[in-house]
């Protein structure tokens, strides 16, 4: 069984979503997985809706979000990497389909964030996983 995946890659810090999504197509390949689509948003807040897009497809099975939420002055980081997580959940469990989280933060510096680089890789082990042992 082949899974078919969605992708939803976050811009915002775009010279580290751009190496996880890099990772995250190398490791479906590895895993046999396609990559059906990929829907970019400004950032990782934004992301819920392009996630419901993909979940009510039906040559999708489950939806692989990447993101990279970097540590500011303020709690804003925190706030959206909740809320998105938060989202993320309800949209998986309302489309009956997994959405892996491959946001790295929040509460992170750059050069973690730089290290955190295969989250994505992680995510879409989890996608794979998760569609295959609910089949």
């Amino acid at each position: 069984m082949t899974v078919k995946l969605g992708f939803v890659v976050a811009e915002f810090n775009r010279d580290i979503t751009y190496m996880m999504e890099i990772e995250a197509r190398e490791h479906a390949r590895f895993l046999e997985a396609e990559v059906m689509d990929t829907i970019y948003v400004p950032g990782a807040y934004d992301m819920p809706l392009a996630i419901k897009k993909l979940l009510k497809r039906s040559d999708i099975d489950a939806v692989v979000t990447i993101g990279c939420v970097i540590e500011g002055a303020t709690q804003h980081d925190e706030i959206v990497v909740q809320h998105a997580a938060r989202k993320i959940i309800d949209l998986s469990l309302e489309f009956d389909k997994p959405v892996s989280l491959g946001i790295s933060g929040p509460g992170m510096t750059r050069m973690e964030a730089t290290e955190r680089i295969d989250y994505a890789k992680r995510a879409v082990e989890s996608a794979v996983k998760m569609v295959q042992r609910l089949a």
